[in-house]
């Protein structure tokens, strides 16, 4: 069913068209669409804080490309409902394997068979990737961006040990050891205070927001990542402090004195503060929780151990990545990077790490992405189909 657009004027254009549809898992998804919906069909997932409005400034190239353009708010997200976003609700739903069924169902409510391809950004990224682990049946491609893929969780031998078990572990001892005392934000994030913090921050969700987009992106000049050599406490310790915080901070307080000062956002070139109130107003009435609980799922063990039902397996349909050149994203977890491109995406086209872009790659660099993705589906689409599942 389209709707009216949720968003105040100018902030979309009018040729992305709003739609709300049961996407066959429980929510009434709040799906932004562009393009012919007889053409194939490129589904868009975004990931945390965002919406599916991060997209806008990829949908339509992708759309005159000659592509059906869909960007689902997931679940836990913005107008999407039906999601048990409590700390105390249904985490178990937010687990990756739920949340691909629900990237199917977006699929399946536009009469889409199968994808063409599967696009995610950040906790996204993790979702496309699963989608072509575990269906790849119904995607013809994957791209990925600004979180790598290190491939499906291994099932330890028996006598094997922690040592073989593939789970790279963090020593939250040894982060609150150094000094001054350090946590890794996704563990603070699955906290029951983390909600609170952001939402009800004394600067407000708007300048929260604007402290927190701007401080993992190129425009922060201390974004300059490199490989860790390792997860030991002192190599995390070099990541900047919204991934390994100060143990004491929050995250509303761990990016507050990185806010740019106003006449920095005056005319800011890839987050206006119209468009920085559509996602402030959202957070604002939703609050993070939903989002924050995707987390809670791998911290906890639970999605390690369902995902380890696909040991083994690889993402062999053809795949690309793209991240901001001054994302740490890329490096955040050491090793990843490289196991995506070595082993875990045995068909890997191309890998772009894009200047003047840090973690945001698709807003504050929208050109460079959108043609990335349209070089890649043409040359996919121009690659001889071969059978999914051999004889």
């Amino acid at each position: 069913m389209q709707i009216d657009s949720p968003y105040p004027s100018g902030t979309l254009d009018p040729a992305i068209r709003c739609h709300r549809v049961d996407n066959g898992n429980g929510l009434s998804c709040h799906v932004l669409e562009a393009g012919d919906p007889t053409d194939p069909c490129v589904l868009l997932l975004h990931g945390f804080p965002e919406l599916a409005y991060s997209w806008r400034h990829i949908m339509l190239p992708l759309a005159r490309a000659g592509y059906h353009v869909l960007a689902p708010d997931q679940r836990g997200y913005g107008q999407t409902t039906g999601s048990d976003d409590r700390f105390d609700g249904d985490v178990a739903s937010f687990r990756l394997v739920n949340l691909v069924r629900d990237a199917i169902g977006v699929l399946f409510a536009f009469n889409h068979a199968k994808a063409a391809c599967v696009v995610g950004h950040d906790f996204g990224s993790s979702v496309a990737a699963w989608c072509a682990v575990i269906r790849p049946d119904l995607c013809s491609s994957v791209v990925l961006m600004s979180a790598p893929f290190s491939g499906t969780p291994p099932i330890p031998l028996p006598g094997a040990g922690a040592a073989g078990s593939g789970i790279a572990t963090i020593d939250h001892q040894a982060l609150a050891a150094l000094d001054p005392p350090r946590k890794h934000y996704q563990w603070y994030y699955s906290t029951a205070a983390a909600n609170d913090n952001m939402q009800h921050c004394p600067q407000g969700v708007s300048a929260f927001m604007r402290a927190y987009y701007h401080h993992k992106s190129a425009d922060w000049q201390d974004n300059k990542p490199y490989p860790l050599d390792s997860w030991s406490a002192r190599q995390l310790g070099q990541l900047p402090l919204y991934y390994v915080m100060h143990e004491s901070a929050g995250m509303a307080e761990t990016v507050a004195p990185e806010m740019p000062d106003e006449a920095f956002t005056r005319d800011h070139r890839w987050l206006t503060d119209d468009e920085l109130a559509v996602y402030a107003d959202a957070f604002s009435r939703t609050g993070f929780q939903g989002g924050l609980n995707w987390y809670r799922c791998g911290t906890n063990g639970a999605d390690y151990a369902e995902l380890q039902t696909f040991s083994g397996l690889t993402i062999d349909i053809p795949s690309m990545f793209i991240a901001g050149a001054s994302d740490w994203g890329v490096h955040q977890k050491p090793g990843s990077f490289e196991a995506m491109q070595g082993t875990a995406c045995t068909d890997m086209i191309a890998c772009h790490l894009l200047e003047g872009a840090g973690h945001w790659v698709q807003q504050e660099q929208p050109q460079a992405v959108a043609e990335a993705l349209c070089d890649f589906l043409t040359e996919v689409r121009s690659q001889p189909a071969t059978p999914r599942y051999p004889a």
